[in-house]
Order: structure tokens, then sequence, then C-alpha cells
């Protein structure tokens, strides 16, 4: 695993809303899993937005 991608979910993991961190200990499944697709979908998001800027500074420099 890249220091990068460590670097980025830390980043949306200190972030996440309090409901978000509710849920990923709740007892209940259901609240659990809306819990688990939020945060997978924030880490996503994060993600592609780290590989945007990435590419995006790459080009820069190219040109």
């Amino acid at each position: 695993m890249s220091q990068q991608f460590v670097v980025v979910v830390e980043r949306v993991l200190g972030r996440a809303p309090l409901w978000v961190r509710q849920g990923l200990v709740a007892s209940d499944s259901s609240v659990r899993q809306r819990a688990e697709e939020a945060l997978a979908a924030m880490i996503g998001a994060a993600l592609a937005d780290d590989r945007a800027s990435v590419k995006d500074s790459s080009s820069a420099i190219a040109n």
C-alpha cells in the first residue's frame, strides 16, 4: 500500500462525521451498513480527487 493512499484514507477517517463513526460500531446491521457505505464513498471520492490532482500536476510539469 502506498504511503499516499494511507495519508488520504487517514485524512478521510479523521474528518468523518460523527454519525459515520457511531454507525460503524452500531449493533444494528442496517445502520452499520449505511455508515460503511458512506465511508467507502468518502474514501473513493478522496482517492479520485487525489489521483486527479496528481495527474493535473504531472501534466503541468510536462508542459
